[in-house]
């Protein structure tokens, strides 16, 4: 059989409608008009005289595509699906050996594609202390003393997730702070937006941090009215302390990215597209040649590494396997708005003694970039700041002028502050805008002091772009900036609805649903069938009882498929994670 997985009782209609059903067949993508030429037998299979292999009747389901926007049944074939329509239009094509499942009358959806990812070290961040809604000082010395008794001394203890905007303090921790909870383990715990860290006072010795050290470039030191170190390192400069940490196990590493896989697998999540480090990329490939891989994955390539290893690490990880592959190239231009490196126009608002931190001159950018989209690499760019942004296009600009017109699908993440005249250049030059909008709804409460009103105008504006006609791509970029492992629904309640008035409206909930559903677009390369990509006829759908973006997502839960056979594709085998909680937000 294809695939199995448990239904909840014997009949779904028994039971809570808190429930949701997940079936993953083939995993992974789905584009907003896969369903256009559907019910019209099995021609996308390549032969209509072969009956589907699986067939889904009696169900609400949910394409995100205009011509068929909910149907009661589908029929799927090795990794597509061939046909949607009604119930007894589907129960026609099946044979003698297709699977029937009646879904009586649950709702089903494509599977999700995170467009923006750390999925590594979301798993990472696992195996360290979290200090994730600390809500003070106190609260994160707490946390980190209970933990103290799991390190040897003089080992390592590493974390992340604090954010200092939620403590009465409102200031950065420091290494005294650090000190005071122990002297006998160096310390480094990064912030919830991964941009700055602070480390304690033996971490800072290690890495011979002293208050004659120089800021590196694209980073910056904090010192106190001394001149000492003050513990808190920013964007480059974190690297100072975190290269002296020892590198995981492969037993590690092994462990945090089977956990991560977990969570995004209870999520919804279906295909990714990833940032991690190539260390875990190698952890993929092992995973998948076991036939343990369980969400499809394109992993990001660091964008500075010099142009004959990028080659290389494309070459070895290949560009074709629609499971596991090589995709963009990640620059980080500039930091995060809550610690202020992101790199503004004009200053702080809140800050006047600094514009941010943008990490790399323009120049340097645009040759770089002309170089390595010659080469053939989609180009994606960190860019947070308006002046950032706008560097970004200045930088796509440049590279059309130079290397001419093709579809090479270039990517600014997050594009959270831009400058008004910058919103048309979007669409004048392609460039997908790959946002992510928990970003607000973390940011609201200090984004406008940050701002000042008038050019808060310009920020987390998802919709503004879409009445441009941009590109839209979804992610939840946890792993990086500490969300909750790929937590799709949170994301579509954030861009549907924000969390608070806001000067812009937010984008319709169908909108939000088909950012996440269409983001694969921002992939390189796909292959075309039948004037479609080939992401469109991916099967990989996610069920629940309620509407899919119904406002109330408490105790909502989901089940989701384990690929626990053979890694050959073409034949799934069975398997079925159980059903655990997708999400507990509460809206009013």
């Amino acid at each position: 059989m294809i695939v199995n997985f448990r239904l909840l009782g014997n009949d779904l209609r028994q039971h809570s409608p808190l429930r949701l059903l997940v079936m993953r067949f083939a995993h992974c993508l789905f584009l907003c008009g896969w369903l256009a030429a559907a019910p019209q037998g099995l021609n996308a299979c390549g032969t209509e005289s072969q009956p589907p292999e699986l067939a889904l009747v009696n169900g609400v389901i949910y394409t995100g595509g205009a011509a068929h926007l909910r149907v009661e049944a589908m029929a799927i074939h090795g990794e597509k699906i061939v046909a949607v329509g009604t119930t007894r239009q589907i129960r026609a094509l099946a044979g003698p050996k297709t699977r029937v499942i009646d879904l009586h009358g649950a709702f089903a959806m494509p599977g999700f594609n995170d467009a923006h990812i750390h999925l590594a070290s979301g798993g990472q961040a696992k195996l360290g202390v979290d200090f994730e809604g600390a809500k003070s000082l106190a609260e994160f010395q707490q946390r980190l003393r209970a933990r103290l008794a799991e390190h040897m001394p003089g080992e390592w203890i590493t974390g992340r997730g604090w954010d200092h905007t939620l403590w009465p303090e409102q200031r950065f921790p420091t290494r005294q702070d650090l000190d005071a909870v122990s002297k006998d383990h160096p310390m480094i715990f990064g912030r919830v937006d991964g941009h700055v860290a602070v480390a304690n006072s033996l971490a800072l010795q290690l890495a011979g941090i002293t208050k004659e050290t120089k800021d590196p470039a694209g980073g910056s030191i904090e010192h106190d009215p001394a001149g000492e170190p003050t513990g808190m390192l920013k964007e480059s400069a974190v690297g100072l302390v975190s290269r002296k940490i020892p590198p995981l196990t492969p037993e590690q590493r092994r462990r945090a990215v089977e956990m991560a896989l977990a969570e995004v697998a209870r999520s919804g999540v279906t295909s990714l597209q990833d940032n991690s480090a190539w260390a875990d990329f190698v952890v993929y490939q092992h995973l998948k040649k076991e036939g343990k891989l369980t969400a499809r994955i394109t992993e990001w390539l660091p964008f500075s590494e010099p142009l004959a290893r990028l080659n290389e690490m494309r070459q070895q990880g290949g560009t074709e396997d629609p499971w596991l592959r090589t995709g963009a190239l990640k620059a980080i231009l500039d930091g995060s708005l809550g610690s202020r490196t992101a790199a503004l126009l004009a200053p702080y608002a809140d800050d006047p003694a600094t514009s941010g931190i943008l990490r790399f001159e323009p120049e340097q950018l645009k040759r770089l970039a002309i170089e390595r989209d010659n080469a053939g690499f989609q180009l994606a760019f960190h860019a947070i700041g308006d002046a950032t942004n706008r560097i970004a296009l200045n930088t796509f600009a440049a590279v059309v002028e130079r290397n001419g017109p093709r579809d090479r699908r270039p990517r600014i993440e997050h594009a959270q502050v831009v400058a008004p005249e910058d919103f048309p250049r979007f669409a004048e030059l392609g460039v997908i805008a790959s946002m992510q909008p928990v970003h607000e709804s973390s940011d609201m409460r200090w984004a406008q002091a940050r701002l000042g009103s008038d050019r808060s105008k310009g920020a987390y504006a998802w919709n503004t772009m879409l009445k441009q006609g941009v590109r839209l791509a979804f992610g939840t970029d946890s792993g990086r900036a500490c969300q909750p492992l790929a937590r799709p629904l949170r994301l579509c309640h954030a861009r549907a609805t924000r969390r608070r008035p806001c000067r812009r409206l937010a984008a319709s909930r169908k909108d939000s649903t088909r950012g996440l559903h269409s983001s694969v677009y921002g992939r390189f390369g796909l292959r075309r069938i039948r004037g479609r990509e080939e992401g469109s006829h991916r099967a990989g759908t996610v069920g629940r009882y309620r509407g899919p973006l119904r406002r109330h997502y408490e105790n909502t839960a989901a089940a989701t498929a384990h690929n626990q056979g053979p890694a050959d594709i073409r034949g799934w085998p069975p398997g079925l994670r159980e059903v655990t909680r997708l999400d507990e937000m509460q809206h009013p």
